[in-house]
């Protein structure tokens, strides 16, 4: 079975060293929440391409940056999107004694994942801005309590 794809990204120093200087905990939520924002595209054309009989595999299709219990961390922050624990979904995506493969996740990555990096440097700033500016909210909150 293949292992998972691994998408490195060279030349955000800057966007590494902003992170850094949110902490810990609030560099990691916004490394999550563009992940997640990074490959909703990629699970959305997984649904439409995806066969269905009763609806269960087409509706348990996400986007997750928790860790499967088969796979060990590999890095501060991952992303999976997927059917999930669906025991239909190999059969659907490679086929069966009875059924022919029908792919639905590889055509789904193999159409998004350029698309996937362009612009993430945008997101980063973006989510980056937020944290940031609720970072602030929060300190002035505290500093008006006393």
């Amino acid at each position: 079975m293949a292992k998972g794809v691994t998408v490195s990204i060279d030349g955000l120093r800057e966007v590494d060293a902003a992170l850094g200087n949110l902490g810990k905990a609030t560099g990691r939520n916004v490394m999550r929440r563009v992940a997640v924002a990074r490959l909703e595209p990629i699970a959305e054309e997984m649904r439409r391409l995806v066969p269905v009989d009763s609806g269960d595999l087409k509706e348990g299709i996400a986007v997750t940056t928790k860790n499967p219990k088969r796979n060990r961390k590999k890095s501060e922050v991952e992303a999976h999107a997927g059917p999930g624990r669906h025991p239909q979904a190999h059969l659907r995506e490679f086929g069966g004694d009875k059924n022919p493969p029908a792919p639905y996740v590889r055509p789904a990555w193999d159409g998004g994942k350029d698309k996937l990096r362009d612009g993430i440097a945008d997101d980063f700033w973006t989510e980056i801005e937020k944290a940031a500016a609720r970072q602030a909210k929060k300190a002035a909150r505290l500093a008006a309590k006393g």
